[in-house]
């Protein structure tokens, strides 16, 4: 059984700006730095647990483009604070899971549906994994409020997230 972690994958989460404040506010390129994930060798079945509160701020993003040096190492710890305390609520539910109940190959992608556990609260996902180079890739957007998360809001809500955080997973293909 494949087993892949944060030194043989990558899973990458982009939050996005809204609000009257929006334009100077950033979209956010984050990275989960600590999980596994378990694929079944007949590529049959995925697991995958996700620590919470063993995220990275990378940098902010402009017009979907890296934005590095926007965001002060104070800037990334603010953040990361708020996403930890007031999002993500890590300290009450250290860990993200994922649980597949079927993968059905259709062609060159394969799409995975199983019961995501976020929050406390569990949900049905469905995501198609294609095949890119020597990795296997697949991007999900999830809906903050399926999982009883409220967005982050300051400023009176002026300036927020949006409620849809897409999360990218990258492994290899062997």
């Amino acid at each position: 059984m494949p087993k892949y972690d944060a030194s043989s994958a990558e899973v990458l989460l982009f939050s996005f700006k809204d609000g009257l404040l929006a334009k100077v506010a950033h979209d956010l390129k984050m990275r989960v730095d600590d999980f596994s994930i378990d694929v079944a060798d007949d590529l049959s079945s995925v697991k995958a647990t996700f620590q919470a509160n063993r995220i990275s701020v990378l940098t902010a993003m402009k017009d979907g483009r890296d934005d590095y040096g926007t965001l002060s190492d104070g800037d990334k710890k603010k953040i990361l604070g708020n996403i930890a305390d007031d999002v993500l609520n890590s300290r009450r539910h250290p860990t993200i899971t994922f649980e597949s109940s079927s993968v059905r190959e259709q062609g060159s992608t394969r799409t995975v549906s199983g019961n995501l556990t976020l929050n406390g609260q569990t949900r049905s996902v469905s995501a198609t994994i294609r095949e890119e180079g020597a990795n296997w890739v697949t991007d999900v957007t999830l809906q903050q409020p399926d999982f009883g998360i409220k967005p982050y809001k300051a400023l009176g809500g002026a300036l927020k997230v949006k409620p849809e955080v897409r999360v990218s997973v990258r492994v290899p293909k062997s």
